[in-house]
């Protein structure tokens, strides 16, 4: 079965800071019901003034969740890319991940997220 990641875009309809975790925290819940292979975190990068606050506190809580093992990796989307170790070797293992529209071009309103 092909690596897939299925996108949630936790921007939509400019949540709080707190509304965009604890939908993170819900969607990685059903993701790992699902036995879902990872995700792709859209949390914007702050050019509608509301994106800058999630990605920074979900990028927060994500590293949290990466250091205590709840999530494999957390790749943000300027990392998304061949000139990073894990991004690389991720894509290596999963060449169809190489296929993701951000794949290579520095989108710091994602992260990558596998479980």
């Amino acid at each position: 079965m092909a690596a897939t990641l299925r996108i949630v875009n936790l921007e939509d309809g400019m949540p709080s800071v707190e509304q965009a975790r604890s939908r993170l925290a819900a969607e990685l819940t059903r993701a790992r019901a699902a036995r879902e292979f990872g995700l792709k975190i859209i949390h914007g990068y702050g050019s509608s003034g509301v994106g800058g606050s999630l990605r920074s506190a979900l990028g927060a809580t994500l590293t949290k969740l990466q250091r205590d093992g709840q999530v494999r990796h957390a790749i943000f989307g300027e990392n998304w890319r061949m000139a990073d170790a894990d991004a690389w070797g991720l894509v290596k293992q999963h060449p169809g991940l190489k296929q993701d529209a951000d794949w290579g071009r520095g989108n710091r309103g994602i992260t990558i997220v596998i479980l």
